[in-house]
């Protein structure tokens, strides 16, 4: 029977030795990480509209040399697999996001974009990474580029999942995660774990994580309320739909009285679209928004009180209104025996005080697709000149460039953190295939 500590098992290096081996890979192609970033930043494209970032992204898993590239999936997926050369059966899959958001790019910095698409539904529209996704694509192909370096060493697969629409496609259009799953992505072969990171403005360098919800359950909202056009002059041979959108906008308000005060939910609505002009009675007024629940099963409750408010609303006016729900994505649940599993790795990584125990929030990120299907990870990495207060909140700090949240025209992130990205791909990606992250009971 083998001695052999755990994940060493026909290894010619150790875990330890392993780990160094990856850090070192990971310092060698900080720079090169920081160019791709700076490169993405300053050419962000919409949500299933991420031609060249899939190009990019595809060219360079080719040029290490992997065993598959598999592209368009999903619109512009990608999804690259490398085969370790030692015998294992687990297969992790590391995500990260490509696409930007339809926003200003105020960053302040000389990479700054200043694109601007003319043919998005809706648009035209100012793009930027304001999110940072640009950071996650990059971090990956660096993680990407370590792990083919040390392939003779895996024993098991790596999937390098590049995920297009993670903020939404247009609703026409299918996309995201879950289109991705539904094409195959995920097929052959299938995923023992799921991870993925996402830069927020906490502390540079910070790894943070939740047991439980990390991520709130998510769903578009569209409300359609329709009355009957007529003259400015003459509303009462109309009927004016504006009173019952107003109604209902106020309406919204008391939403959260009918939830538990317990769970969190927020209903936004953030774009009111109209057709008419200053002098005539509309026909029809669509709201556009977005409800978010901490707790997945308040989101049926909510629905519900939404159709009911819409709807009796605009019949007090003599009007009516539709309700549809759209692009669906159930919440980021992080359960406690992968956490277990995973904090000896995150704290190797970043060290034991920058693992900090995070609040849940009601952002929403659909890699809920893949760790609910398959298990696993997902935490944040600190990104932005902060520290943490007494009661572990973060705080700027004097002099930097402050806090500032993610979609935010201002939002940055700190180049010399995207080595800490790559090295929790690469070394998550290890340890699951090494059997030494994986949760006690299925271990």
């Amino acid at each position: 029977m083998s001695t052999a500590p755990a994940g060493t098992k026909g290894n010619p290096l150790g875990g330890e030795a392993m780990h160094d081996e990856l850090d070192r890979r990971a310092a060698g192609v900080a720079d090169q990480v920081v160019a791709w970033r700076r490169h993405l930043h300053r050419h962000p494209e919409l949500p299933n509209r991420e031609v060249n970032t899939a190009r990019l992204v595809a060219d360079r898993l080719r040029a290490l040399g992997l065993d598959e590239v598999r592209t368009g999936i999903a619109g512009h997926g990608v999804v690259g697999v490398l085969r370790g050369a030692r015998a294992g059966e687990r297969v992790v899959a590391l995500r990260a996001d490509m696409d930007a958001l339809p926003v200003k790019d105020l960053c302040g910095t000389e990479f700054a974009a200043e694109t601007v698409d003319s043919d998005y539904p809706g648009g035209p529209f100012p793009v930027s990474h304001a999110c940072g996704h640009d950071c996650h694509t990059a971090a990956l192909l660096g993680a990407a580029t370590v792990l083919a370096g040390v392939r003779d060493r895996l024993p098991g697969t790596v999937l390098f999942v590049f995920q297009p629409a993670e903020e939404g496609p247009p609703v026409t259009e299918e996309g995201g995660a879950r289109a991705m799953v539904e094409a195959g992505a995920f097929a052959d072969p299938v995923p023992t774990m799921a991870f993925g990171l996402h830069v927020t403005p906490h502390p540079k360098g910070y790894v943070g994580y939740r047991v439980g919800n990390q991520y709130g359950a998510s769903a578009l909202v569209r409300i359609v309320v329709t009355g009957k056009q007529t003259h400015g002059s003459t509303p009462w041979e109309g009927v004016d739909p504006m009173p019952a959108v107003g109604a209902v906008l106020t309406g919204i308000g008391q939403l959260y009285r009918q939830v538990s005060a317990f769970d969190p939910i927020t209903v936004s609505i953030g774009h009111v679209e109209d057709v008419g002009r200053f002098n005539i009675v509309g026909q029809t007024v669509t709201l556009w928004g977005t409800v978010r629940c901490a707790v997945e099963s308040d989101m049926a409750r909510v629905k519900d009180h939404l159709t009911t408010l819409a709807e009796h609303s605009a019949a007090a006016y003599g009007a009516t209104a539709t309700v549809e729900y759209l692009q669906s994505v159930p919440p980021v649940h992080n359960s406690g025996p992968w956490v277990e599993a995973g904090l000896p790795t995150f704290r190797r990584v970043v060290g034991e005080e920058r693992v900090v125990e995070t609040g849940g929030t009601l952002g929403y990120d659909d890699v809920s697709e893949f760790v609910s299907r398959f298990g696993g990870l997902y935490v944040m990495l600190g990104v932005q000149d902060a520290t943490l207060d007494a009661s572990g909140r973060p705080v700027p700090v004097p002099g930097g460039r402050g806090l500032v949240t993610n979609h935010n025209p201002h939002f940055y992130a700190d180049d010399d953190t995207l080595v800490t990205g790559v090295r929790l791909h690469a070394h998550v990606a290890y340890d699951h295939l090494a059997g030494t992250l994986v949760p006690r009971a299925a271990g």
